[in-house]
């Protein structure tokens, strides 16, 4: 055994992707990818040009609530967090989730897309 081998390696995402940090709107904030940072700042030039509105990152929607089973045991409540939100210029609002291939046939993401639809909401891939 040598001495490095006790040093914990840094997990590799699932994906391979690379989270990174970026200013967005004035703020250091932390991306899960360059392609979720870069579609940041896309996002944060159309809402400076007006052309959508009240862009926020990491918004969460309440799938199920959470609760107590009959023995007593509480379970979590079940979450989606979109990656942005904003209104577009006819004043809807877009829930927006960057996914690449791979991600989109992750069976927890096609299952959380399915109760948001259910819950009339409808998620825009990019």
């Amino acid at each position: 055994m040598s001495q490095t081998d006790w040093i914990p390696k840094k997990r590799q995402n699932k994906y391979g992707n690379q989270k990174i940090k970026i200013i967005f709107k004035g703020k250091e904030v932390e991306f899960d990818s360059k392609r979720e940072a870069h579609r940041a700042k896309e996002l944060e030039l159309l809402e400076r040009a007006g052309e959508i509105a009240d862009l926020k990152i990491q918004t969460a929607f309440t799938l199920q609530p959470g609760f107590r089973n009959k023995d007593g045991h509480w379970i979590k409540p079940i979450t989606y967090k979109a990656d942005f939100t904003y209104f577009n210029k006819d004043g809807k609002e877009v829930i927006e989730d960057v996914k690449s291939p791979a991600t989109r046939k992750d069976s927890v993401y096609r299952l959380k897309k399915k109760m948001m639809a259910y819950k009339g909401y409808e998620i825009t891939e990019v």
